[in-house]
């Protein structure tokens, strides 16, 4: 398989974007007004090393306010003189784990979507140079890793229930990932790992 290109990915993602598409990651997202959700946005830090893609995960701290200890990736609410979703996701990584804005290069957008928690997400794709040295906000992210997209698209690797890690019941199937470098990858963040897969048809 020939590996895939910048150019390719960036393509990839322009194909599958849709402005104005929001999804839900459960049921219980779907019923929220979209009027009070919280404008929000992630970076899905991508980088490569002999040939090999990977996306960078964080593990938030049990002492956040929201999704205390799971694994997530860089990002939050947006400020109120943001009104791009880049902007939102750059200063967040740099905020959280020290990525500097001038380091990354963007190659997309996924198409938004809602959590259960109130938010309306849209995940932001860009490269960054690796190695790279992280400067992780001790009180929001207690690890920096990261897993290859070949192993988040075997489907051997994940399967989707009706519960949580945390033992709550949801309408519909939550995807989780099996246990990578002694972490756990589900709910929303796994539900956006998937969205971005599906663009680069990898699964």
């Amino acid at each position: 398989m020939i590996p895939l290109t910048e150019t390719d990915i960036a393509e990839r993602l322009g194909r599958a974007y849709q402005p104005g598409v929001i999804a839900s990651t459960d049921g219980y997202a779907g019923g929220l007004d979209p009027d009070r959700l919280t404008c929000a946005a992630v970076l899905l830090p991508l980088t490569c090393q002999a040939g090999e893609w990977y996306l960078v995960f964080t593990r938030r701290t049990d002492t956040v306010e929201h999704h205390k200890g799971q694994v997530s990736f860089p990002g939050g609410a947006c400020d109120r003189d943001e009104f791009l979703p880049e902007a939102t996701s750059l200063r967040e990584a740099e905020e959280e784990i020290g990525l500097r804005p001038e380091d990354v290069t963007l190659l997309g957008r996924l198409n938004s979507l809602v959590t259960i928690t109130g938010f309306r997400v849209t995940p932001v794709v860009g490269v960054i140079p690796w190695p790279y040295q992280f400067t992780p906000e001790p009180a929001e992210v207690a690890r920096v890793f990261r897993i290859p997209l070949s192993w988040l698209a075997d489907p051997a690797n994940w399967d989707e229930r009706p519960f949580t890690p945390d033992g709550m019941v949801r309408p519909l199937p939550v995807i989780r990932y099996h246990r990578y470098a002694g972490e756990v990858l589900w709910g929303a963040s796994a539900r956006i790992t998937h969205d971005f897969l599906t663009a680069l048809a990898l699964k």
